[in-house]
């Protein structure tokens, strides 16, 4: 059993206990938070209390949170895309709807079940045994360039790139609407929504800094092709940062229109270029995963 403790500060008094536990443990959805409040898991000054109770100053806010025994994650024979292999990294080119590492009831056919196979046990444990390798992720339906981490010295190397935002990551998208300018950067922390915990929001309150610099590559009318490069790395960071210029990624239904007429499965987003600095022979190195089919055909429609 993990047990947590906080204390409310002025700013928090007033919000109810759920949504203050929710702002304060971004990794724990609000509905299972509200689950461990009706087993009696939460305590306020050493009283129990229900979801709707609100926070005051100064108020002890203690949880108890189970410890959940991690299953074992089996090595599977998965083809991967590899773009570049040596004893300490592994780039490979992630096809779209595909996730990149297990979780709650989803721990088989991930990108971590495929390189369990193909690296032989040979991964960074940095990350536990839910994440053996894992140094950054992209959401299940982008595609592109990711790098596995064979070792723990690599994966502190990279992590410590990652922290300083000194790898290069650029992105392909098609985007809604037509972008007047032909560039610009988009600044706006990113944090978890307000309502809907599923999403994330621009939230300068409780977000992280987030930084994404875009460039017209074409335009189409109604659609704009471009090339986003992020500084930073926040959860869902260019799905949000364009959807909040008014430009929401093609075939994106949580920030964008509902329904899409060319039938795509999640958002027109591609991680085309990779690049840090190599962690043993500290050369920097970069790595291009091509245009997924679905993206070339997409373009040569829009180009029609």
């Amino acid at each position: 059993m993990e047990q947590l403790n906080f204390k409310v500060t002025d700013e928090e008094q007033g919000i109810r206990i759920d949504r203050y536990l929710a702002e304060r443990m971004k990794e724990q959805s609000r509905s299972y938070l509200q689950k461990l409040i009706k087993e009696n898991g939460v305590t306020v000054n050493g009283e129990t209390v229900k979801s709707n109770y609100k926070v005051q100053k100064d108020d002890c806010v203690m949880i108890d949170i189970p410890v959940l025994e991690e299953p074992d994650i089996i090595p599977e024979d998965i083809p991967l895309d590899i773009l570049f292999e040596d004893d300490d990294v592994l780039v490979i080119n992630k096809p779209k709807n595909t996730v990149v590492h297990p979780s709650a009831g989803h721990y088989s056919h991930t990108i971590v079940n495929a390189v369990m196979f193909h690296c032989k046990g040979n991964l960074s444990g940095i990350n536990g045994v839910m994440r053996p390798g894992i140094v950054h992720r992209i959401d299940m339906d982008t595609t592109g360039a990711i790098v596995i981490c064979k070792n723990d010295l690599a994966h502190q190397s990279l992590a410590e790139q990652l922290k300083e935002h000194s790898i290069t990551r650029k992105y392909r998208a098609i985007v809604c609407g037509n972008i007047k300018e032909d560039e610009g950067t988009i600044s706006g922390a990113i944090g978890r929504h307000p309502v809907d915990r599923k999403k994330m929001a621009i939230n300068e309150r409780t977000g992280k800094a987030a930084v994404t610099h875009y460039r017209v590559l074409e335009r189409f009318g109604n659609y704009t092709y471009v090339e986003c490069q992020l500084e930073t790395g926040r959860t869902h960071q260019i799905r949000v940062h364009m959807a909040s210029k008014g430009h929401p990624l093609l075939g994106d239904t949580i920030y964008g229109p509902s329904k899409c007429q060319f039938n795509l499965q999640g958002q027109c987003l591609h991680a085309m270029v990779l690049g840090f600095i190599h962690p043993k022979s500290n050369e920097y190195v970069e790595f291009e995963a091509p245009l997924p089919d679905y993206f070339t055909h997409l373009l040569q429609n829009l180009r029609k």
